[in-house]
């Protein structure tokens, strides 16, 4: 027996048993419709992620106080004349921009409405290092951080709960915290990322921040956004930073009271993240494709049962040993192969309704089902229609002709 005739004989026999080969293919359409969907939702996740680290702003590093490796006894704060030595072009010739930052969250409010928000207190450098792009307005300068200036840029989350609407906004005021501050400007969007929403944020000068709203030390910083050169000179931009500050803060190499984070790090810590959480929900879904398999081998053990006197009838005619074998793994194959087809499709459909969902919720997130994941989610299911068909194709193989035919 030749496959062709293997493959005209199975579909025959599936065709015969419709109602039964549906509910057989159906434990496999679902399996792999949901690893199709759980790869495209974790793909999608992890593009979203990155890409929206990405926006953040371009050769970045991160300085915080305290280090999470070493035990640094009483660390001490980051601070504006940290972050004005380290534009010294002498010692760090490899930094662009710096960045200096406090935050908090704040109550925003208008006289009709109020939200709960991000403040970030920022200087003028704020918008070269982090990328920030305006829809209208301009933005913070030198002379609102040095006159303590109560003016605000506004993310556009901000503006719709406040105002229903994202221009026309300059010169209207806002409270925050209980303070009149003037908006100056407005954000374009950039969506969601890991430090959380980037439209829902307020802007604010760096020394009003700290002194009338936060109510902070004048010289300290949260944070301290250095931005390096090139993306090639990131490590050269990093180890200048940290001899720098080693030498302000008196300490030693392996002693830092200070993390730096680069951007590549937090790209690379949340790619492993989303892709730890891919593979995941992709087992997860797998075991569904495990139960469709174990379906299909109870099936085909009983259709062993049902036409053992028919296979007694080839057998006694001369077929092989290897060609009783051939068609019903041929049977099974096809079954898993028309569900792992039938799949795909429910497991786009799926992502394709995540994502609308998610578009339809303000959540920038989009699934997608890569060749990858077709191909494996295919294979995998013909694979396990041959693992599951193994057994009863064998167990009909090794029937005797003369007691197959004495079967009742």
């Amino acid at each position: 027996m030749n496959l062709g005739q293997a493959i005209i004989e199975a579909l025959e026999s599936l065709n015969s048993n419709r109602m039964r080969s549906f509910l057989t293919i159906l434990g496999i359409v679902i399996g792999v419709g949901a690893v199709i969907a759980m790869l495209a939702v974790g793909t999608g996740a992890q593009s979203t992620i990155t890409g929206s680290i990405s926006g953040i702003g371009s050769n970045l590093l991160f300085v915080y106080k305290g280090n999470t490796i070493a035990d640094v006894s009483n660390p001490k704060n980051l601070s504006m004349q940290d972050a004005n030595a380290l534009l010294d072009q002498y010692q760090a010739p490899s930094v662009e921009a710096v960045a200096p930052m406090v935050s908090g969250t704040v109550e925003v409010s208008t006289a009709n409405e109020k939200t709960s928000s991000s403040l970030d207190g920022v200087t003028a450098d704020y918008q070269s290092v982090r990328n920030a792009t305006l829809s209208e307005g301009s933005f913070i300068t030198d002379d609102n951080v040095l006159g303590r200036a109560k003016v605000a840029v506004i993310g556009t989350d901000v503006a719709k709960k406040l105002f229903d609407r994202t221009d026309g906004l300059v010169g209207e005021s806002i409270r925050v915290n209980g303070l009149s501050f003037k908006i100056i400007g407005v954000l374009e969007s950039k969506g969601g990322s890991s430090f959380g929403s980037q439209d829902n944020i307020v802007l604010v000068p760096i020394t009003t921040a700290q002194v009338n709203i936060l109510h902070k030390d004048a010289n300290r910083v949260d944070i301290i956004m250095v931005q390096a050169t090139s993306a090639s000179t990131i490590s050269e931009a990093s180890d200048e930073v940290s001899n720098i500050l080693r030498v302000r803060h008196r300490t030693k190499a392996g002693q830092d009271d200070f993390t730096i984070f680069s951007q590549q790090d937090i790209a690379a810590t949340a790619q492993t993240i989303t892709g730890v959480l891919t593979i995941f929900l992709g087992g997860i879904a797998g075991i569904s494709l495990l139960v469709g398999g174990i379906g299909i081998m109870n099936i085909m053990l009983v259709s062993v049962t049902e036409r053992t006197r028919e296979i007694g009838l080839r057998k006694a005619l001369g077929a092989r040993k290897k060609d009783i074998l051939t068609q019903f793994l041929t049977e099974s194959s096809l079954l898993s192969l028309f569900g792992g087809i039938i799949g795909i499709g429910l497991g786009w459909l799926i992502a394709f309704i995540v994502g609308r969902v998610a578009a339809a919720s303000g959540t920038p997130f989009t699934p997608v089902v890569g060749l990858n994941a077709i191909l494996l989610a295919t294979v995998f299911s013909t694979a396990v229609g041959l693992f599951f068909g193994l057994y009863p194709a064998n167990r009909a193989a090794n029937l005797e002709p003369v007691e197959a035919l004495r079967y009742e």
